[in-house]
């Protein structure tokens, strides 16, 4: 009798240790198959640029006009980045038909995603989101890019947010090429106060912003970063 109790508490403890060495396994299991679904992207995003030409010139020329359009009206619908808002325009007239915009890379703390037009529900679970009302990200005087991912789940996205230290790169892939910027602030703030994420006047800058404290969502984590010069 104690030999099969034996055996069974033995079955039992194999199970627990098994269950739990997948559980702590599922994320990184997450984070690579989401690697390679960027990789992915990247590629189509890749070939997609190369065969842009006109459509490429037309919508820089359309976000440069809706860029000094936003500063001029100061950003009045802008609200927080998790009240999921639809994006402004409409990428599939100038030949982008899956809303991604580029790419945004922190080497530092290992992020690297693509970023999408509009921070709705469906784009915050397959990446980055571009914020509306807030400028578009081809650079430009005057011009604050808003990111917004999450970072709390299952996949990383910018779970490592709160790795990034002032004067570490930012680097923003678009159709148009590669923007660098440097780190210059690191702030936490509260989820209504969005005049800390707009526009300053004469500054070329991007924000990334994710919910605080990692697992909850009553802050919002803010970098600054500032485009250095080419």
């Amino acid at each position: 009798m104690s030999r099969q109790r034996s055996g069974v508490r033995l079955t039992l403890a194999v199970f627990i240790a098994l269950a739990g060495m997948s559980f702590l396994g599922y994320p990184a299991l997450q984070d690579a198959l989401y690697d390679q679904q960027v990789a992915g992207m990247r590629e189509r995003f890749n070939e997609s640029r190369d065969r842009l030409s006109t459509e490429r010139d037309e919508l820089f020329m359309f976000l440069r006009a809706e860029n000094q359009r936003l500063h001029r009206t100061g950003q009045s619908g802008l609200v927080d980045a998790f009240s999921y808002e639809t994006t402004a325009i409409d990428l599939a007239k100038y030949g982008i038909d899956d809303g991604l915009i580029g790419f945004v890379a922190v080497p530092a703390a290992g992020i690297d995603l693509p970023v999408f037009l509009g921070a709705n529900t469906e784009n915050m679970r397959k990446g980055a989101t571009h914020l509306t009302q807030t400028s578009y990200p081809i650079g430009g005087d005057s011009t604050n890019t808003v990111i917004a991912a999450h970072r709390g789940g299952t996949r990383a996205m910018f779970r490592n947010i709160g790795d990034i230290a002032l004067g570490d790169d930012i680097l923003v892939t678009t159709a148009w090429g590669t923007l660098r910027y440097e780190v210059v602030e690191i702030e936490i703030i509260a989820p209504d106060d969005i005049d800390r994420v707009k526009i300053r006047a004469g500054r070329d800058l991007i924000t990334l912003i994710s919910c605080n404290p990692l697992g909850g969502n009553h802050q919002r984590y803010v970098v600054v970063a500032e485009r250095l010069a080419d």
